[in-house]
């Protein structure tokens, strides 16, 4: 028995938590070979070398030697559930979620959880602990292979039905084989070690058979080669031949089309070849019954979970249609299944599928997989199309009046003595109409048939009476039966390939236009709305889109078709979503993970990341067909390029918005820098002149140094006050909180601080007569009122005179403050608000080297969604000028 690799292990154990957990899976060809034991050993090993190692769920079958490791590991406790009154425990997905260990121990990979359990499978528990970055120790055994399963039942003769898909086994990053002789394995199970003994006498005698282990451990151990064959080839480029090979498996209702999917699978896995499952949707398949809808469902299931790509072709001739589609798509190898067909009239003559698709495609190797035991418990249901019909009053009331008409008019003819041989083109031609008018088969044979007895009865000798047909009867009813048949096949055919055109035209039509109307959308709840618009009408289903993970927070956008979308609208239902979320696979109704929700859920996924998810209520068991799955995954992906573009526009505008963040940090740094320098060192100065001669000094030399200390020191604050005015801006967003402040208040506050300053100062206030309210954040507008103001006074002329005014114009309340000095400089226009110009040896809005206020101005401007500007004044003097939308939103102003 080989051993584990505890350094390899233990490596993915220490791994970025936000990456996905590592599986390593114990193999064996059959129960009892040692795989739980080995597992439970090694996990002794791991939790010695300081692994927190738990164990989620074991069937010891009450074997000495597994109960005894079990005492020595924390166990995870089971969760308890009832089913049919029997309480059962089942391995408790939530707790080892909340538990988190580094490693967990889960026996028998292929196990079916009971109803009602979030899984149906235990492999998607596995699934769902790896995203979570818990690695998961595991056992299976070759038989439980979803590939290997046709082969297994062929070689013991019992159903497979507990299996896992070839994915899990291939995603494994570890697989270690657990092998004893098949002689010792059945010492083990005669002794009771394995099973009890009574069940042990049973299972030697049918499946435990010497022969049968024998190639149950061949076909584990080639297993596990082709594994390491497969991994050995990742390094090294394929060859030629196999990088160009893709298979074409042919799907229908028949259970003959599962082993020949799994045929495929097992096949493109050794070839390392893409293979696609193709299903032929004829006119026939409208006739389908309930049961071969499903079958027909399990099988591109089937093939999706083995990883095909599932392809629905229209076509009447299913060997042109797959010829077809094979000679675009670049096709090698095709696989087929073949039952024993029985001759009947309609085969006799055709030539069989295999033989047409041979000499249809003589460069394309064709594989035939046949399955003559597929009779004993698969018989293909019998049908004959036009008795499959249902009544139609319409088609019903044409084809009486058609026979009335043709009769009447063959009545005028006798009366007029046309030939007899006139009536019965009469009659052909009605047959003819009413096959072509009709639906089906049936109307066209009916009217055939009543058309020879009405012939016979009406205007053959004798008249109005029934006598047997006489011999050119026969000839007029069988041209006639054949004109139906022939009319109305071909009526059919047409009118079910029309049917299959619109449908293509329609959803080719709905994408391109769901694709157009993306492209010039903007913003994401504009996309979001316009998507459930489109599903809600395609599907005729309530919908709901999630953009953000429920669990943190997001709220689902909902579009109601009916009173369902109050069950969507629940707990339960963001759960699910939630899981779609981290897991990124599809659930709810219809799946085989949380079955029981109203709604089916599906990912829309974008380079490995969940942008949002798609909810389609599925209530009353309305499930999406596979058609509608498909179809739903194509809009999904176009939501995802618009939801991509988005997220990326978004990134790019707080790049930007970071970008100016940084340039104004850095600008404020250099202004601060140089501007805090000189007050303080004339601070500095005539502190120190004054404590050094406070005895020498002249009484006014010391007034007039304090006094510049007084106005050094009054600026500083002023610079403080602009400081912290821009710290209230949003460090995220560059947005400020806003409310409706009354303008009135704000320009008063600011002038009576500016008076207080200067005292001599000569002010102009305007405002409007009306009271007018303006969203904003009023402290920092005050600054800017008072920063603008001030500016003026400094570059105005010894009796400085500044007008203020405030006006509302349309959406938007305009302030202006102007002074009556000299202007600003040409050269100053083009950086006049900015805070920092390099080769300038000042700012114009400053008297102390490189000022900030009109520069912060700005930012608290724009911060407001408004614009600011200036000019000179005709006569002299500068007007700055600022405007703030009346909405409050960002950006509207042009």
């Amino acid at each position: 028995m080989i051993r584990p690799e505890h350094d390899r292990l233990t490596q993915g154990t220490e791994s970025d938590k936000n990456e996905k957990g590592r599986l390593k899976i114990y193999f064996g060809y059959a129960a009892g070979v040692g795989k739980t034991y080995a597992m439970l050993d090694d996990a002794r090993e791991l939790q010695k070398h300081g692994v927190d190692v738990v164990i989620g769920y074991i069937e010891s079958h009450t074997r000495p030697e597994t109960l005894q490791l079990l005492k020595e590991l924390p166990v995870l406790p089971r969760k308890a559930e009832k089913y049919q009154n029997v309480e059962l425990t089942e391995f408790d997905i939530d707790g080892a979620l909340k538990r988190k260990p580094q490693l967990i121990i889960i026996d028998n990979l292929s196990h079916t959880n009971m109803p009602g359990a979030r899984n149906k499978k235990r492999y998607q528990d596995v699934e769902e602990l790896l995203n979570a970055g818990i690695d998961v120790v595991t056992s299976m055994s070759v038989q439980h292979l979803e590939s290997l399963k046709d082969v297994v039942e062929n070689i013991t003769g019992i159903k497979v039905r507990d299996t896992v898909p070839d994915n899990i086994f291939e995603y494994a990053d570890q697989i270690e084989l657990v092998d004893i002789e098949p002689e010792e394995l059945l010492f083990r199970l005669r002794t009771g070690k394995v099973f009890k003994e009574e069940q042990a006498d049973k299972i030697t005698q049918h499946y435990f058979t010497k022969e049968n282990l024998r190639i149950l451990r061949e076909l584990a151990m080639r297993k596990a080669a082709d594994r390491i064959s497969h991994d050995n080839q990742k390094e090294s480029h394929s060859s030629e031949k196999m990088s160009n090979s893709k298979l074409l498996v042919c799907i229908s209702s028949s259970p003959t089309s599962a082993k020949s999917i799994r045929w495929a699978s097992r096949m493109a896995e050794s070839m390392h070849a893409p293979w696609v499952a193709v299903y032929i949707d004829k006119e026939e398949s409208i006739f389908d019954r309930e049961e071969q809808k499903k079958a027909l469902q399990a099988n591109m299931e089937l093939a999706e979970q083995l990883g095909a790509e599932v392809v629905t072709l229209n076509g009447y001739d299913v060997a042109i249609t797959i010829s077809e589609y094979a000679r675009l798509s670049g096709i090698t190898n095709i696989v087929i299944g073949k039952s024993r067909n029985r001759k009947t009239i309609k085969n006799f003559f055709e030539m069989d599928l295999e033989d047409k698709l041979i000499s249809l495609m003589p460069n394309i190797e064709v594989h035939i997989i046949p399955n003559s035991n597929i009779l004993r418990y698969y018989k293909k249901p019998w049908k004959i199309s036009f008795l499959n019909q249902s009544f139609s009053w319409r088609d019903s009331i044409i084809t009486s009046v058609l026979l009335i008409g043709a009769s009447g008019l063959s009545l005028f003819q006798k009366i007029l003595n046309i030939e007899e041989h006139n009536v019965i083109l009469i009659f052909i031609l009605s047959v003819l109409i009413i096959s072509r008018v009709t639906k089906g088969y049936f109307y066209g044979i009916f009217a055939s048939i009543i058309s020879v007895i009405m012939y016979n009865y009406i205007f053959a000798k004798p008249y109005f009476a029934f006598t047997p047909l006489r011999k050119e009867n026969y000839i007029t009813f069988l041209i006639m039966l054949l004109v139906a048949l022939i009319t109305s096949a071909v009526t059919i055919r047409a009118k079910t390939q029309a049917i299959y055109a619109v449908d293509r035209e329609r959803r080719t039509e709905i994408l391109y236009e769901i694709n157009k109307k993306l492209l010039v959308t903007r913003g994401l709840e504009n996309i979001v709305q316009l998507t459930n618009e489109y599903i809600t009408k395609i599907f005729s289903r309530s919908a709901i889109i999630y953009t953000e993970d429920p669990d943190k927070g997001g709220a689902g956008s909902i579009m109601a078709v009916n009173e369902d979308i109050k069950y969507m609208d629940t707990d339960f239902e963001r759960q699910v979503a939630h899981w779609v979320y981290v897991n990124q696979k599809r659930a709810g109704a219809g799946t085989d993970t949380f079955s029981q929700a109203v709604a089916f859920y599906m990912p829309v996924l974008s380079q490995g990341n969940v942008l949002g998810v798609i909810g389609l209520s599925c209530l009353n068991k309305n499930y999406l067909t596979q058609n509608n799955r498909s179809f739903l995954r194509m809009i999904a992906s176009q939501v995802a390029m618009a939801l991509e573009r988005q997220r990326l526009s978004d990134e790019q505008r707080l790049i930007l918005i970071q970008r100016e963040k940084e340039k104004m940090r850095s600008n404020l740094l250099r202004a601060i820098s140089h501007d805090l320098r000189t007050p303080l060192t004339s601070i500095l100065g005539a502190s120190s002149t004054i404590l050094e001669n406070s005895e020498t000094i002249e009484k006014e030399t010391q007034n007039k140094l304090l006094s510049n200390i007084k106005e050094e020191s009054q600026w500083l604050i002023r610079m403080v006050e602009n400081l912290l005015s821009v710290t209230r801006i949003s460090e995220e967003t560059s947005e400020v909180k806003k409310t409706p402040e009354a303008v009135e208040e704000i320009v008063a506050e600011a002038i009576s601080r500016i008076r207080k300053r200067f005292k001599d100062s000569n002010i102009n206030v305007q405002v409007p007569k009306e009271l007018l309210f303006v969203p904003m954040d009023g402290i920092l507008i005050e600054q800017v009122l008072i920063n603008l103001i001030e500016n003026g006074m400094k570059h105005s002329s010894e009796n400085p005179t500044i007008d203020v005014v405030v006006k509302k114009d349309k959406d938007f309340a305009i302030f202006e403050v102007s002074d009556n000095g000299s202007g600003i400089k040409e050269e100053n226009f083009s950086c006049l608000l900015e805070s920092y110009v390099p080769n300038r040896k000042h700012s114009s809005d400053s008297s102390r080297g490189m000022g900030i206020g009109l520069s912060i101005c700005m930012s608290i401007v724009k911060a407001h969604g408004g614009k600011m500007e200036f000019e000179n004044k005709q006569g002299g003097g500068a007007v700055f000028r600022f405007t703030l939308p009346l909405d409050g939103e960002k950006n509207n102003v042009k």
